[in-house]
């Protein structure tokens, strides 16, 4: 028998060359072999996983091991586990993964085993195999193997479901659960699925065998139930929805297109539209601008399109066995270059919006999640850069974040032209001695979003953000990589740490080591007290005294006065405060730090109501009552485009102002003594006569002068500066434009007085900068970032009057201490007595 393998192996050799390099093959990820892996976008690979691999494509299966899962959204709760499911899919050496996970039948929850069934060959099947025992599905087993042979554009997936003696079983999963993916359809009978960004040129389908029934809902005892499908993975939705065609007994025909300009350069970055039905499949040419499809023979219908040319219809009469192939030329491109620098002519990165004005209908670049196209945006990693759009007449918005002039033109772009903007971005708030930093942003590896990881690094960068730890949900993770491979080390830089998250408090800490080779890069495990959680980042990896550790979006009842939200007051997770570094105040939403009361009723008919807590208010409240908690202000962005970036933001002191030079060390320690400004975009000092500055104490007899200075880029402004004493509104220091115009300015610097501030006890004092009715429109235009208003204010100074030390004042500001699930008539009474 070795014999004859032998000679088998040589004939297909010399008939195939690349038969004995690409030969069917599954083995076991160790440390020794790691690089062997899938890569791409979502590549999950650990130790203890299973390679499968042939000449078409490589694939991963999750391990029976410890709390082995995707990602932390790819389910919740009970049985979130997913050992024994496809992982990664991506070509062969493509490294271009952009699937979380298959889950045939929805499987999930524990298995007893997976394993290597045949390990595959020149000529030979490789095959992997999961088992799930009756005891653990309730009643009936369940196999699953993934077969793999030479040439296959995809793996054969075969379930076994047997049903012990007894009982029906019902109601059985009869679908596929494929993630994470926006657009996806079918079209006979096969289920096609696109990459999240277009430009990761990719696609999966799948449908079931011929001669495999289609899975039944109820399973009778005793019986067996046997169903296979075939997953396909291609550059595009259609090519892989083509191959499981290919795989129906039907007749199909081959169709090469080439898409070119009238040039004849191939364009990459086109696209063709597969008309099949009432669907739309989309493809993407390869780097020769080809498309390959199998198609079904007879004659179809194709769209040829990319942004900013006109589309060309066309019609293909595919043939048996047969390759039809075609060249469409499509007309030249509209498109807008742009070249923009700083002052000194260095290329910087920016953003660029394309705002429709005179009936021009509003562009759509692409997904929200990505940098270089999001919606009506362009984000770039450099300033040169160039932008295809259809036809019309654009209000063209270039930003480099709030310390950076605006260029605002109006384009009218004619089709086929190309304009030409050249750009200088110049640095009017000068901010030395403090960076602009971000402690709370995502991208795939987090699992709740789909952001690429480049591009949220971009993202960062346009927006003027200088420090940015990198901050997944329940994975350890680095971005440096990421950076410099973008060129933007001279800009941002970053830190590994993560977002311990679970259905209670979340906390965000740095620095750790990641090991990829781990489930979650090692990351811990969440427990449900939160001050359980932030003993373990504290200590875990080895304790380090300038490890940084908040708590995200917190639940202000529930964390401070309220733990087990039953109404009544319980002093919350007990001294929670001296666990932690910080507490986000503001992330995404606008500020309500001048609210005057701890909650609000939001108006929504469908509920009835809402009750919605103010948590800046709320920090106001425990700052009386000495809770030792510094605030920070976060994007918590998800995407590039609607929940991205750059609106909110922390300033923190540092020695250095170089990005590059930056010491997370240093930032850490500067943001655990309360040295932060929170900002929308206006840049905000306050120090006492003496220099004290936000976080420090000074004393004063009864009377403390406050240095206020207030800076904006030319696109943004303040109109009101009001001064809260122990969280108090005290309308002798509240200055607006109106009542004291002369002590405001219209250049960059919008206010810059000493202010004489009378105290009667000991006081801690915070200063808010704000646009009252204002917006960061101009800044962020369609982007859920622009309906925040301009506002800055500092960490607490706290002023000792009477020399015996600092003591807080226990003034809850009118209101109780909130507790958690008021009743909205309660609110409504609370709020109409105030």
């Amino acid at each position: 028998m070795k014999k004859l393998c032998v000679v088998f192996g040589i004939l297909s050799f010399f008939l195939n060359p690349s038969s004995l390099l690409f030969a069917a093959e599954a083995f076991e990820l160790g440390k020794q072999n790691f690089g062997e892996r899938p890569l791409g976008k979502e590549a999950d690979g650990i130790v203890g996983d299973f390679v499968m691999r042939n000449d078409k494509v490589e694939l991963l299966i999750s391990g029976n091991l410890p709390l082995r899962r995707a990602n932390m959204s790819t389910f919740y709760g009970e049985g979130n586990i997913t050992p024994g499911l496809i992982y990664d899919l991506t070509l062969r050496d493509a490294d271009n993964d952009q699937l979380v996970i298959f889950c045939p039948l929805e499987q999930k929850g524990p298995v007893n085993y997976v394993r290597i069934v045949a390990d595959g060959g020149p000529g030979e099947e490789a095959v992997v195999e999961t088992y799930t025992s009756a005891a653990k599905r309730g009643g009936y087993s369940v196999t699953q193997r993934y077969r793999l042979r030479d040439g296959d554009q995809g793996v054969l997936v075969e379930t076994i479901i047997e049903n012990t003696p007894g009982k029906a079983v019902s109601p059985l999963p009869v679908r596929d659960r494929l993630e994470k993916f926006r657009e996806s359809d079918s079209a006979d009978g096969i289920r096609f699925f696109n990459a999240i960004d277009p430009a990761h040129r990719c696609g999966y389908a799948v449908g079931w065998e011929p001669g495999s029934a289609k899975p039944a809902n109820t399973l009778a005892g005793s019986t067996t139930q046997i169903v296979s499908r075939f997953l396909a993975v291609g550059r595009s939705p259609a090519e892989a929805w083509g191959i499981v065609y290919g795989r129906q007994n039907k007749p199909t025909g081959k169709l090469k297109l080439k898409i070119t300009d009238q040039s004849s350069k191939p364009l990459t970055g086109s696209r063709l539209v597969l008309k099949r039905g009432d669907k739309r499949i989309p493809a993407y040419p390869d780097d020769h601008g080809i498309v390959q499809l199998e198609l079904p023979v007879g004659q179809h219908e194709v769209d040829v399109w990319e942004m900013g040319r006109p589309e060309e219809h066309v019609a293909v009469d595919i043939a048996a066995s047969a390759t039809t192939e075609r060249v469409v030329q499509l007309k030249a491109a509209s498109a807008i270059v742009f070249d923009v620098t700083d002052r000194s002519g260095r290329s910087i990165p920016c953003k660029a919006q394309f705002n429709p004005v005179e009936g021009t209908k509003k562009p759509n670049l692409g997904p929200g999640d990505r940098a270089h196209g999001c919606v009506d945006q362009y984000h770039s990693e450099t300033g040169k850069f160039r932008v295809q759009l259809p036809p019309g007449t654009y209000d063209v918005v270039v930003t480099h974040g709030p310390e950076y002039s605006h260029v605002r033109l109006q384009v009218e772009l004619g089709e086929g032209q190309t304009y030409s903007v050249n750009a200088t971005l110049h640095r009017q708030v000068k901010s030395p001695g403090w960076v602009s930093t971000d402690y709370h942003n995502h991208s795939t590896p987090s699992g709740d979003n789909t952001c690429g990881t480049d591009d949220r690094v971009i993202s960062l960068a346009v927006e003027h953000i200088e420090f940015a730890p990198t901050t997944e949900h329940n994975r350890l993770y680095d971005w440096a990589p990421h950076i410099e491979k973008l060129g933007l080390k001279p800009f941002i830089s970053t830190v590994p740490g993560l977002e311990l998250t679970g259905r209670g408090a979340h906390l965000n800490a740095f620095p750790y080591k990641p090991d990829p080779t781990k489930q979650d890069g090692g990351a811990p495990v969440w427990q449900s007290d939160p001050r359980v959680n932030a003993i373990v980042l504290r200590n875990f990896q080895g304790s380090r005294a300038e490890r940084w550790i908040h708590v995200n979006h917190p639940d202000m009842p529930m964390n401070f006065v309220d733990r087990n939200g039953d109404g009544a007051a319980d002093g919350g997770f007990a001294f929670f405060g001296h666990f932690i570094d910080g507490l986000e105040t503001q992330n995404y939403r606008p500020s309500r730090i001048l609210e005057g009361a701890p909650y609000y009723l939001t108006d929504w008919a469908q509920r009835g109501g809402r009750v919605q807590y103010v948590r800046e208010f709320i920090w106001l409240q425990l700052l009386n009552q000495g809770v030792p908690v510094w605030a920070i202000a976060v994007s918590d962005a998800h995407a590039v485009h609607g929940n991205g970036v750059g609106g909110w933001r922390t300033y923190v002191k540092s020695s250095t102002d170089d990005p590059a030079m930056l010491d997370w060390k240093e930032l850490s320690r500067h943001s655990k003594a309360g040295r932060m400004i929170l900002t929308t975009g206006p840049y905000l000092e306050v120090q006492t006569e003496s220099g004290v500055e936000a976080g420090g104490l000074d004393r004063v007899n009864d009377t403390v002068g406050l240095k206020v200075r207030v800076q904006c880029a030319d696109w943004l402004d303040i109109n009101r500066v009001q001064v809260l004493v122990n969280g108090r509104q005290d309308p002798r220091y509240n200055y607006t434009r109106k009542t004291h115009a002369e002590m405001f300015g219209d250049g960059v610097v919008k206010f810059d007085q000493t202010l004489s501030v009378k105290l009667s006890e000991d006081a801690h004092i915070i200063v808010v900068a704000i646009g009252e009715g204002l917006s960061l429109k101009t800044g962020f235009g369609s982007s859920g970032q622009s309906s925040s208003q301009p506002v800055a204010y500092n960490n607490p100074i706290f002023v000792d009057v009477d020399g015996g030390g600092f003591q807080p004042n226990y003034d809850t500001l009118g209101f109780p201490l909130p507790v958690k699930n008021l009743k909205v008539k309660d609110v409504e009474k609370a709020l109409e007595k105030k």
